[in-house]
C-alpha cells in the first residue's frame, strides 16, 4: 500500500533526527537569489534535499536544494536554501511538503521570502515589500483532498495569515536599521510565464500590489497546521509598465541579488527578536 502523507513527514523526519537532533524554533524559506543568508548561519548540518526520503528536488536556478541546520541570532533555525514550485511539475501536497517537515520537527515561526512582479505604481525593483495578505485564487490550495486531522483542521481560518505582531515588529526593524519598507498584498499564481500585460492589470485590479510564483501555497499549509507566519517581497520587476521592455529570469535573479544584504538583516533582526 502507498504511504499517507502524515506517514512520509514521519520518514523524513526520522532520516533528519539521525543527522540532527536538536529542535529547531524558526524556518526560513528563501526565494530565488536570495540564498545567502546561509552565510550569516553557525551551520550544524547541511542535507541535500534529494538524500531525504520523499522529498521533491528543486530544478530552478536560484534556488540550491539544501536543507540547513544551525544557529543564528541565538536561535535554532532551520534554512530551506532552495523551494519548490507548482510549474516545476509537483503536485501543490508536495510543494508544501517541506513546510509540514519544519513543523512537524519543532518549529514554531516560518519566514519566507520571494521574488515578485509589481502591479503598485509607486513601487521600484529592489523595493522590500512586507505581504500583510495574499490572494490565492490562481493557484491550486494544497489542502485539496482528505484532511488529516493530525496537520490542522479540515477548514482552517486565513483571516490573518501573515501574523499582525510580526508585520509590526519588522516595521520597527526597519525604521530603526533606516531600511526603507513597503507593505502590500502578494497574489500567487502558477507560473512558469511572467504574466501578459492584460494580467497584470487584471490582478492590480483584483488589489494585488505584487504577483509571484510561489509562497501562498506554503503559507496556507503553515497556517493549517499553526505556524505564525512573516513574509517579505524582494520586487525585482515591475509588470505595470510603458514600452516594450519584457521580463527575464536572470533579471529578476540579479535584482533579488542586489536587495539580498538588506533582506539578510531584517530576518536576522527579526528572529533576534523572537
Amino acid at each position: 500500500m502507498p504511504l499517507t502523507i502524515l506517514e512520509e513527514i514521519q520518514k523524513a523526519i526520522e532520516f533528519i533526527k539521525k543527522f540532527y537532533p536538536h529542535t529547531p524554533q524558526v524556518g526560513i524559506v528563501l526565494g530565488s537569489g536570495l540564498g545567502n543568508l546561509v552565510d550569516e548561519v553557525a551551520i550544524e548540518k547541511e542535507i541535500d534535499y534529494r538524500d531525504i526520503p520523499h522529498f521533491p528536488i528543486s530544478t530552478v536556478e536560484g534556488h540550491h536544494g539544501k536543507m540547513i541546520f544551525g544557529e543564528l541570532k541565538g536561535k535554532k533555525i532551520i534554512v530551506m536554501a532552495g523551494r519548490f514550485h507548482y510549474y516545476e511539475g509537483y503536485t501543490a501536497q508536495q510543494v508544501v511538503f517541506p513546510i509540514r517537515v519544519m513543523k512537524l520537527l519543532g518549529i514554531e515561526t516560518l519566514l519566507i521570502s520571494n521574488a515578485a512582479g509589481a502591479m503598485n505604481s509607486s513601487f521600484r525593483v529592489g523595493d522590500l515589500m512586507i505581504i500583510k495578505d495574499h490572494i490565492s485564487l490562481f493557484t491550486i490550495n494544497p489542502l485539496i483532498g482528505i484532511n488529516m486531522e493530525g496537520l490542522g483542521p479540515r477548514f482552517p481560518d486565513l483571516s490573518e495569515p501573515y501574523k499582525k505582531a510580526l508585520i509590526q515588529k519588522m516595521k520597527a526593524i526597519g525604521k530603526r536599521l533606516n531600511i526603507p519598507l513597503t507593505e502590500g498584498i502578494y497574489a500567487g499564481v502558477t507560473g512558469p510565464t511572467f504574466e501578459t500585460r492584460a494580467e497584470y492589470k487584471f490582478l492590480q485590479l483584483g488589489g494585488a500590489d505584487a504577483v509571484g510564483m510561489s509562497t501562498v501555497q506554503e503559507v496556507i499549509a503553515a497556517v493549517h497546521m499553526g505556524l505564525s507566519v512573516f513574509g517579505l517581497s524582494v520586487i525585482t520587476d515591475i509588470g505595470i509598465r510603458e514600452g516594450d521592455n519584457t521580463i527575464t529570469h536572470e533579471e529578476v535573479l540579479e535584482a533579488a541579488r542586489k536587495a539580498e544584504p538588506k533582506l539578510t538583516i531584517l530576518f536576522k533582526e527579526l528572529i533576534a527578536e523572537l
